[in-house]
């Protein structure tokens, strides 16, 4: 590793409650050279509320293999850079994993901190066993979406995915057709926030809750392993 160059911070932002935010992560983001966030305004609010003032530069999926260049070089000249990601730990279903390659090809430090990822409340409050799991993010969205469940439809281990609200719905259909109506799930939105909520039941069960509640905010679907 170079000595004399920067380092790379991976700094969880809250997932909803500002509260859940590190004492360290204020810290390194006062103190880096260079914030990189995927969304500037979303990331705006969040900043001046812990009173960072700091120029901030876009760094998100459509850009990322350009940025990572500068980055780099940003790095190789000293700078410490902190990365957020507009909710949650950078590169879980976020940017990140590239630059984060990148940088250790060119055998760059590296450092993650700990801190907020949506998965992992989800997860415990399921009830379903935590001591092994399979985390799949978002599912494809057209090709390779079907092989995708009938793989699942096999796994042992409580799995997890993330999905959006207007996406919902249809996904719970899928689910009753690759894992069946009776297959146990937890689903819930909102997380740390003041209208978190967490349903319970089969798919059948589940799909009937939304179908006449409110479909608002991200979802993490928590689904028991086959026995």
């Amino acid at each position: 590793m170079n000595s004399e160059a920067g380092k790379l911070y991976l700094v969880p932002t809250p997932i909803g409650n500002l509260e859940d935010i590190t004492l360290r992560a204020i810290r390194v983001l006062k103190e880096a050279d260079i914030i990189l966030a995927e969304d500037t305004r979303t990331s705006a609010p969040l900043l001046k509320h812990f009173e960072i003032d700091k120029k901030v530069y876009a760094h998100h999926q459509h850009n990322e293999h350009q940025s990572s260049g500068e980055i780099v070089k940003f790095l190789k000249e000293g700078k410490n850079v902190a990365l957020i990601s507009d909710a949650g730990t950078p590169a879980i279903s976020d940017p990140g994993f590239y630059l984060i390659r990148e940088a250790l090809k060119h055998e760059l430090h590296v450092e993650c901190l700990p801190g907020a990822t949506a998965f992992v409340p989800a997860l415990v409050n399921s009830g379903f066993p935590t001591d092994r799991f399979c985390f799949e993010g978002f599912l494809p969205l057209k090709k390779g979406r079907q092989t995708r469940y009938k793989f699942l439809a096999e796994e042992e281990r409580t799995i997890i995915l993330y999905e959006s609200p207007h996406r919902l719905l249809k996904t719970l259909e899928e689910m009753s057709t690759y894992f069946g109506a009776e297959r146990l799930l937890s689903v819930s939105r909102e997380l740390t926030k003041m209208f978190e909520e967490t349903v319970r039941g089969t798919v059948a069960e589940v799909k009937t809750h939304f179908e006449t509640h409110p479909i608002k905010g991200e979802f993490v679907i928590c689904i028991k392993g086959k026995e």
